[in-house]
């Protein structure tokens, strides 16, 4: 509100109908590019192909290892000794897209998922908007 975002909410209980809704006000706003962030939700591929601009999203592990959910768990318990984040081109594939920035992140002896988790977003804080204004810069 205080820079005065436009802001919708849509119910995602009804994938398709929420697509259809989203894709409508894409159209309408005439919006050029997607940033997920938490999201949690797969697109459809229909939405994808009918969305026909890039979206971005932010994953956290070094892709293309470790996609899909519970990531810290999967990276702590294969005893890896990094991981990182990666913002990547959404497509069909899930978290399969062009990627286009990672950061690594060496693993204490002493961590949990909570606290891989917390060390982790604090970078995914600060490399998604870098990666966006790269992304732009190269493709607007």
């Amino acid at each position: 509100k205080k820079k005065k975002i436009i802001t919708k909410i849509i119910n995602y209980n009804k994938k398709i109908q929420a697509e259809k809704k989203i894709l409508k006000i894409l159209k309408l706003n005439k919006i050029n590019i997607i940033c997920l962030a938490g999201f949690m939700k797969i697109l459809s591929e229909n939405f994808i192909n009918k969305c026909n601009i890039k979206i971005l999203n932010i994953h956290p592990s070094l892709l293309p290892r470790y996609k899909g959910l519970n990531t810290h768990y999967r990276v702590l318990k294969n005893k890896e000794i990094f991981s990182g984040c990666t913002v990547h081109i959404v497509n069909k594939k899930l978290d399969s897209g062009k990627i286009l920035f990672q950061k690594k992140l060496k693993i204490n002896k002493n961590d949990t998922i909570k606290s891989l988790e917390k060390r982790i977003l604090k970078i995914e804080n600060k490399i998604y908007p870098l990666a966006l204004m790269k992304f732009i810069r190269s493709n607007f």
